[in-house]
C-alpha cells in the first residue's frame, strides 16, 4: 500500500522494464537511433509506448490520428497494436523528422496504415473536420508543441467519438509545472491547459505519472 505514486530511482525503473517491457526489435531500435539525434528529449518513453498500444488494444480502436510525430516511435508503437485494417493519420511538420520515421515504418511493415500529412496540424485537423470525419476517430496523441495545445485537444476532441481517447504528453514537464519559479510561456501554456483540463466536463480524466507525463482524456457522451 501507498498513499501516493512511487518514486523511480534507476535501478526500480531498470526493474520495471526487466519484468514488463515487450519492445519488438524494431521499435528498440528507432528508440535507440533517435537517442543520437540532437532534439533526443521528444522521444517518448518505451514503457509509455507499451501503455498506449495496450490503451489502444482496450479501445478495438481502427482508426486514430497523431498530433507530433517526431522520428515515429509513437505512431509505430499504435500502428503494431492496431488491426490489420486500421489507419493513422500522422501530422507533422518536418520533413527531416518524419524520413526517419518513415524509413521504420517500412522496416515494421506498418507503412500502410500511417497516412503522414505533411503540414501545420492544425490545417489538418481543420481539412478532417471539413471533409465530414466528427466523431470518427478512436484514439488521439497529442505531443507537439504546447502553446497550441489547447487548439490541438479542441479540434481532436471534436475529431474524436463519444467513447474515444485522447492522450496528451508532456503534462508535467519535468516537475516545472508545480515550481513558481518557472515562468517560461512553454511552462505556463502547460500549466494553464492542465487547469483547462481539470475543469473540463466533456470528458473523464485521469493525469498519469507515466513518462513526462500523460493525461487521458475520455470523451464522454452528450448530456
Amino acid at each position: 500500500m501507498s498513499r501516493q505514486t512511487i518514486t523511480l530511482g534507476d535501478t526500480l525503473y531498470d526493474y520495471l522494464l526487466s519484468v514488463s517491457l515487450r519492445e519488438p526489435e524494431v521499435l528498440r531500435q528507432l528508440r535507440e537511433e533517435t537517442a543520437l539525434h540532437p532534439m533526443a528529449r521528444m522521444q517518448i518513453a518505451p514503457e509509455q509506448g507499451q501503455f498506449m498500444a495496450l490503451l489502444v488494444q482496450l479501445l478495438q480502436a481502427r482508426k486514430t490520428l497523431e498530433v507530433g510525430v517526431f522520428t515515429g516511435y509513437s505512431a509505430l508503437v499504435v500502428a503494431l497494436a492496431l488491426p490489420p485494417d486500421g489507419k493513422i493519420i500522422a501530422c507533422d511538420r518536418s520533413q527531416e523528422y518524419t524520413a526517419i520515421a518513415q524509413r521504420y515504418w517500412q522496416r515494421a511493415g506498418v507503412a500502410d496504415k500511417i497516412d503522414l500529412r505533411l503540414a501545420p496540424a492544425l490545417e489538418t485537423l481543420e481539412q478532417l473536420l471539413t471533409a465530414g470525419e466528427a466523431e470518427t476517430f478512436d484514439f488521439a496523441f497529442i505531443d507537439a508543441d504546447k502553446e497550441n495545445q489547447s487548439l490541438y485537444y479542441e479540434r481532436s476532441l471534436q475529431l474524436i467519438r463519444p467513447g474515444g481517447l485522447i492522450a496528451i504528453d508532456n503534462v508535467l514537464w519535468g516537475g516545472r509545472v508545480s515550481d513558481p519559479q518557472s515562468q517560461d510561456h512553454h511552462t505556463q501554456a502547460i500549466r494553464a491547459f492542465n487547469q483547462k483540463l481539470a475543469m473540463d466536463q466533456r470528458v473523464a480524466l485521469s493525469l498519469v505519472p507515466i513518462g513526462d507525463g500523460l493525461t487521458l482524456a475520455l470523451k464522454l457522451p452528450p448530456s
